[in-house]
């Protein structure tokens, strides 16, 4: 399965080819067994129907494992009611409010949906967003685009 993924990566990130869906993007990361903690967060948040609509939306997905980095218990925290507003503030950190393909980023800062900017770095070691590398790029939905990261960025 690593290998697959690995390859499915490679291909991606040299841009063989885009994978274009009808799916949305909550669609795609519900689809991935690599993101079940990302859509528990999306669903607890009550985001799924924003980032259901019409976007375009650029999201940064962190991987299970990148929730896995986070101190212990905290992905429980957030994902508590009395934590929600927190829990949306992550999560649209993670969200640039526009289709930005893996070919068009530019190192820079990039605004988000909570309103605060992100720093990309692209150069010939790949990509990184506020320090998380980016490892998958270009999974397209109807609403935008996913690219794959490591670690959870915090706002």
């Amino acid at each position: 399965m690593k290998l697959r993924s690995l390859f499915a990566s490679l291909v991606l990130s040299t841009g063989l080819v885009s994978l274009t869906s009808a799916k949305t993007l909550v669609d795609i990361a519900a689809g991935s067994p690599d993101h079940t903690t990302l859509v528990a967060a999306v669903k607890a948040a009550g985001l799924v129907e924003t980032l259901s609509g019409p976007g375009p939306f650029t999201i940064f997905a962190p991987t299970n494992a990148a929730f896995a980095k986070l101190p212990a218990g905290t992905v429980e925290s957030l994902l508590l009611p009395e934590n929600k507003a927190k829990l949306v503030a992550i999560l649209a950190y993670h969200v640039v409010p526009a289709k930005v393909m893996a070919v068009d980023v530019k190192s820079g800062p990039a605004p988000t949906v909570n309103g605060k900017e992100l720093t990309i770095m692209a150069g010939n070691d790949g990509v990184t967003v506020n320090g998380a590398h980016v490892t998958a790029t270009d999974l397209v939905g109807s609403n935008g685009v996913i690219h794959v990261i490591d670690t959870v960025i915090l706002p």
